[in-house]
């Protein structure tokens, strides 16, 4: 008798006790203000940002890279500078080294016809040939360097951003823990672990773009590196008509066997 007693009683406290609200990410979100919704649309931009970057650029580096060996190639089995010029000609310069070739190429032939007809074309045919050289290496760096800034930006400020929804997130819900007078521990832990939602996102967006900047950047150095001995080399060519012996470019100690010297018309300085 006792047993049938007590049981509904129990059943009717049961029935009367408020149900615990569904935790997650969804209940975070409805009941966040417009600061977290701020904060979570701006890790959410940033995370686009960054893979847009490194997928587009990541691409454009596997490009770069495929037809630059290809075009590297076709300049030390070339059996003279005018095959190589009427072959950037005929494909255009798609990639650096061909476009630096391109550029020293046309310079050259610029100063030995016009000479040094304005400021900028003063001096010699080496000094001129220099700057052109020059000029192109720092455009290619630029060029490869664009972006990184970004990556670098959103690596080092996701996590704050992150935290600082997770800090804004524990706030409100110790001010709404305070006001319902309730202080027990399940009361706590659940709107604090939603606010750590943030820190992950944070994290999430952060980790990716720290790796892709690094792996860009590493890229990015050593084609710099080998587009800078090419260069040196192309105006050996251009200035003497002439490789240098055991000059390391594209990955190898000395050119193929196969290749004499590349004489191109036209006066030298």
């Amino acid at each position: 008798m006792t047993d049938l007693a007590v049981t509904p009683l129990a059943a009717a406290a049961a029935a009367s006790t408020p149900a615990a609200p569904a935790l997650g990410f969804a209940h975070f979100l409805g009941q966040t203000d417009a600061v977290g919704h701020t904060l979570l649309g701006i890790l959410v931009l940033m995370s686009l940002v960054s893979w847009v970057l490194i997928v587009t650029k990541g691409v454009a580096m596997f490009t770069r890279q495929r037809r630059s060996r290809a075009f590297l190639s076709l300049f030390w089995n070339a059996r003279s500078l005018e095959a190589v010029q009427d072959e950037i000609s005929t494909h255009g310069a798609p990639d650096p080294f061909s476009h630096l070739t391109a550029h020293a190429m046309r310079a050259r032939a610029h100063h030995a016809k016009y000479g040094a007809a304005r400021l900028e074309e003063a001096g010699s045919e080496q000094d001129f040939l220099t700057r052109t050289i020059k000029k192109v290496l720092d455009e290619a760096t630029l060029e490869l360097e664009s972006g990184l800034a970004v990556l670098a930006t959103i690596g080092a400020t996701a996590p704050f951003v992150g935290l600082f929804g997770t800090v804004w997130g524990v706030y409100h819900a110790l001010l709404a823990i305070g006001q319902s007078g309730s202080s027990s521990l399940d009361q706590i832990a659940g709107p604090v672990g939603e606010a750590l939602i943030m820190t992950g996102i944070g994290l999430a967006v952060a980790i990716p773009a720290v790796m892709g900047y690094n792996w860009l950047t590493r890229s990015n150095r050593v084609m710099a590196a080998k587009l800078d001995a090419f260069a040196f080399e192309l105006f050996t060519f251009l200035s003497t008509g002439h490789s240098l012996k055991g000059g390391a470019v594209d990955g190898r100690d000395e050119p193929p066997r196969n290749v004499r010297s590349l004489q191109a018309k036209g006066p030298s300085a």
